[in-house]
């Protein structure tokens, strides 16, 4: 039985992470992956309402509006207020760690990332939700 597929939304501002994390995540035939350089770009795309991610993958440090002040903003749009979150960084100290999860992050994947197993560990975060 394939696993079903699973609607990501990767936000993150520096073009090669964009495009090395999609390409990525596009290995796995059961994951749709969309991207957004900014939250602003990611807001918009989730305003629209056409489409609907089950996760949330996005970068913290990003210019203008960083992880945690996107998240806020889509936990205010009708039917994304649950959607799980995994916040991609390079600050990893648990003081960081700690602050993510009180920012509703489900989990956490530390960049430099191996693109390899980037569409397991996200499903593997997702496991204990499902």
């Amino acid at each position: 039985m394939t696993p079903p597929a699973l609607h990501v939304l990767h936000v993150e501002d520096d073009p090669d992470i964009r495009m090395i994390a999609g390409m990525a995540l596009s290995l796995d035939p059961q994951i749709d992956v969309r991207s957004a350089e900014s939250g602003f770009a990611a807001l918009r795309l989730l305003r629209g309402g056409a489409w609907r991610p089950d996760l949330l993958l996005v970068d913290m440090m990003m210019p203008e509006m960083d992880g945690t002040g996107l998240v806020a903003r889509v936990r205010q749009i009708d039917g994304l207020a649950k959607v799980p979150v995994v916040f991609m960084t390079a600050r990893a100290q648990p003081d960081d760690v700690e602050r993510y999860r009180c920012a509703g992050s489900l989990g956490l994947i530390v960049k430099p990332f191996d693109p390899l197993t980037l569409a397991a560990k996200l499903r593997g975060l997702l496991a204990p939700a499902y």
